[in-house]
């Protein structure tokens, strides 16, 4: 453990640096209330670079912390900013908008997020698996070609434009939408899924010469609706930040951020309410110099979700913190809201 006037050292340059994004010298640290000399102050700035948790750039006799500062940072020195009255109403009166879907929510909550702090924000709603069938139809467009829709009962809409296959005649096709709304509409989508696999398609070939191609769109349509769909907030807030050094690196990271299996497994870790995850800890070399600020959140009966910063090590973490639990709370109370009006209507 560092003494306290180390770790006040080694706080004053985190904060200082990850504000005004240059290095820290004993001039700054002095201004800033060290009650050391400025040599003392340097002898302490050379220790605390022995023990890994500073680096002193070629090009300046000051210091910026190390990765492995941070992480001394956030464990032992980090003291939440208090929001300012006006930051609460922003984020209050952003989540406070008429929202027609579930999706809907959760895809404005990364945009609001990353608009609110400059950094990529990344948002996964509550669980999907315990929710059920609502309905399930078929809209025309033409003659051939028609719109899928289905829903559950907690507001997710999948839709599939699909084309009738020649064999397949309208009334043909609203009878197998009606026998499928029959047989599955109120059950569980895990349940729907399973039947869809072994008793829907004995009862369908009952009736019908051919099914082609209406239950694979159905499969494919639940796939989507069983998905856990993670939504992403200012892509170019992070393809743009100082730590892209050049072309094969941007390249990478844009195919990283188009990646959703990758992005899901960022944010697989969901033990603690909110937790800070700093260079090697996210397990992707393309990250080494990143950070991520998850924070997840309970609804209950609705199941658990993510809402996540992803951004430069030396982003300002008190303020991001504090900034992040809020809004966790608040989008919480948001789809609260949401689906208690859902239930009304049940």
């Amino acid at each position: 453990m560092l003494t306290q006037r180390q770790d006040n050292i080694l706080h004053q340059i985190i904060h200082n640096y990850t504000n005004l994004g240059k290095p820290i010298g004993s001039k700054t640290l002095m201004e800033e209330g060290i009650a050391a000399s400025s040599a003392t102050i340097r002898n302490e700035m050379k220790t605390l670079e022995e023990y890994g948790l500073l680096v002193k750039p070629h090009s300046s006799s000051g210091r910026i912390p190390s990765l492995k500062g941070y992480r001394y940072y956030v464990d032992y020195l980090l003291e939440p900013e208090k929001l300012k009255k006006s930051e609460v109403d922003v984020i209050q009166q952003s989540l406070g908008k008429d929202f027609h879907e579930i999706n809907d929510i959760i895809e404005q909550s990364a945009k609001i997020l990353s608009k609110l702090t400059s950094y990529t924000a990344l948002s996964i709603g509550p669980d999907v698996s315990n929710r059920k069938l609502t309905g399930f139809k078929m809209v025309p467009l033409n003659n051939r070609q028609v719109i899928a829709i289905i829903v559950t009962d907690k507001g997710n809409v999948e839709n599939q434009v699909f084309s009738i296959p020649k064999s397949v005649d309208s009334e043909d096709l609203e009878k197998m939408v009606r026998i499928i709304n029959d047989k599955l509409i109120g059950e569980h989508l895990l349940i729907v899924y399973q039947r869809l696999r072994t008793e829907i398609p004995m009862i369908l070939h009952k009736y019908f010469q051919t099914t082609e191609g209406i239950l694979d769109l159905f499969n494919n349509m639940l796939s989507e609706a069983f998905e856990e769909k993670i939504f992403v907030g200012g892509q170019m807030n992070l393809l743009n930040s100082d730590q892209i050094q050049d072309i094969d690196q941007f390249k990478s990271m844009y195919l990283f951020m188009e990646n959703s299996k990758q992005l899901n497994e960022l944010l697989s870790t969901k033990d603690q309410p909110i937790q800070i995850r700093i260079g090697s800890e996210l397990g992707n070399d393309l990250l080494s110099d990143m950070s991520l600020i998850q924070a997840n959140y309970e609804i209950k009966d609705h199941g658990n979700g993510t809402i996540a910063l992803l951004g430069s090590a030396s982003m300002p973490y008190s303020k991001m913190l504090s900034l992040l639990d809020v809004f966790r709370q608040e989008l919480a109370e948001t789809l609260d809201d949401y689906y208690r009006s859902i239930d009304s209507f049940g």
